[in-house]
């Protein structure tokens, strides 16, 4: 049993390897190759949602091999209801998942499955982007030098090492389900109705790595054993769209609100389109033909994508012996200096910033918060050699002066926080405001007085409250 496991673990690896590799490759050239401030100005708003799923329609990308290309557009200025759009519609379809559904379940079927693709894009996306607070519309930037060559392979790297934990997480699990769920399981649910047949096949897909193509012939030989197609289609649309590894990535990057959206549009969508399909296209004959992922790429990109696991797992436990150094070595803390980074987007991005602080001499100490962009440092240092720090790691950094914090009632969406900070940020001597909508709470940096704040938010229209 434990060979069989093993062996399944080794044959998802060859299934999610290439296509894994290539959406961060994809990522990393979108990064480097399309103008600055493209994914801004284009991937935002409502009809950046019904581009981002025009886009990731046709892209041969699967579960895994998504998550870097659509964080990667996250990271480069794409808005929230644009990367989960991208998310969900991009793994169910791509040009040779639609080839191999036409082969095995025919026509109807493969065209059936990318309009319920594009429209549980289109709508998780829109769903998002009305669900969160609206998001602040930043300046275009100038434009400058591309990146080169090897800063798109670091951020493609960068994408794979974000979401490393999770991928084998989702990798082990799939392999446990694959290695001791009866291959027969869901056959004999088909007696009891098609809406229990389907919901069986989204408990099981729902964490399980699927790739959209590879799982064709399995969707297949489940309609051959009796299964209603709408219940192949529910188990052909969630499986590819989720697994540990995508929630996870989702959840780490953009939140628990559009998580939320995400899945439950998955879920509901998936549902739904499958009694649609039952009622309207039922498929009286298969067609079954062998499909197979494994070659002399899939088992190169098995073994790349093995070894860029071990690494980052070697590279974090380093990191957290450090860490567990330091706070055994009970040094003397002379300074602390508290620091706004920017351009933190991602949990590789704060992993950066801290390997880069602790390699500092006389750094005792490292507290990243990548959502808040602040970083903690400790030990017996300047803030020069901070900042160089932070800034060879590829960011921006200034200390952060002494500010204040108070209530503010009367926020309840991003125009009012939008509000709150353009007004507070025209005072002189304020070099940010920070605003927390579920909170009520607005902090002030820089050395301006109470007054000054109360009386500012006052005009604004909001009231100003107690101070923290």
């Amino acid at each position: 049993m434990i060979q069989e496991y093993l062996n399944n673990v080794w044959n998802i690896s060859l299934e999610l390897a290439p296509w894994l590799l290539v959406g961060a490759a994809l990522s990393g050239m979108l990064h480097g190759f399309l103008p600055k401030g493209f994914v801004r100005r284009h991937l935002s708003g409502r009809m950046g949602v019904l581009k981002a799923v025009a886009l990731g329609i046709p892209l041969p990308l699967c579960s895994c091999g998504v998550i870097p290309a659509g964080l990667g557009l996250k990271k480069d200025g794409a808005s929230d209801g644009a990367a989960v759009g991208f998310l969900i519609a991009t793994p169910q379809t791509g040009v040779d998942s639609m080839l191999v559904s036409a082969s095995f379940l025919g026509w109807p079927f493969a065209l059936f499955k990318v309009a319920a693709a594009a429209i549980t894009g289109i709508v998780g996306g829109l769903l998002t982007d009305r669900g969160l607070p609206e998001q602040e519309v930043l300046p275009l930037e100038n434009e400058g030098p591309r990146p080169t060559a090897k800063q798109m392979l670091e951020h493609s790297i960068e994408m794979v090492q974000s979401i490393w934990g999770w991928l084998s997480i989702g990798v082990l699990i799939s392999a446990a389900l694959t290695t001791f769920l009866p291959p027969d399981a869901l056959t004999g649910l088909s007696a009891n109705g098609g809406l229990v047949a389907m919901g069986a096949a989204l408990l099981i897909s729902l964490p399980l790595y699927v790739c959209a193509t590879a799982s064709v012939p399995i969707a297949a030989a489940l309609v051959a054993a009796g299964l209603p197609t709408g219940a192949a289609l529910v188990f052909l649309m969630a499986g590819p769209a989720t697994n540990i590894a995508t929630l996870g990535a989702v959840y780490r990057t953009l939140g628990k609100t559009p998580l939320v959206i995400y899945l439950s549009t998955i879920v509901g969508g998936s549902i739904l389109f499958g009694l649609l399909f039952d009622g309207l296209i039922p498929i009286e004959s298969i067609v079954q033909v062998s499909h197979e992922h494994v070659g002399p790429v899939s088992i190169a990109s098995a073994v790349l994508l093995i070894g860029m696991v071990a690494w980052f797992a070697f590279s974090d436990a380093r990191l957290a012996v450090a860490r567990l150094g330091q706070g055994l070595g009970g040094a003397a803390v002379t300074t602390k200096l508290e620091l706004n980074v920017q351009g933190m987007t991602c949990g590789g991005c704060a992993r950066k910033v801290e390997k880069g602080l602790l390699a500092v001499e006389g750094v005792d100490g490292v507290t990243v918060d990548q959502p808040a962009g602040r970083v903690q440092v400790s030990g017996s240092i300047d803030s020069l050699s901070v900042i160089q720090a932070v800034e060879t790691a590829g960011f921006s950094a200034q200390v952060r002066t002494p500010g204040l914090a108070l209530h503010v009632g009367g926020m309840t969406c991003g125009r009012c926080a939008s509000k709150v900070k353009v007004k507070l940020g025209e005072l002189d001597g304020v070099q940010g405001v920070e605003v927390d909508l579920d909170e009520g709470i607005v902090r002030v940096i820089g050395p301006v007085s109470m007054d000054q704040v109360t009386v500012t938010v006052a005009e604004a229209g909001f009231a100003p409250g107690a101070e923290i």
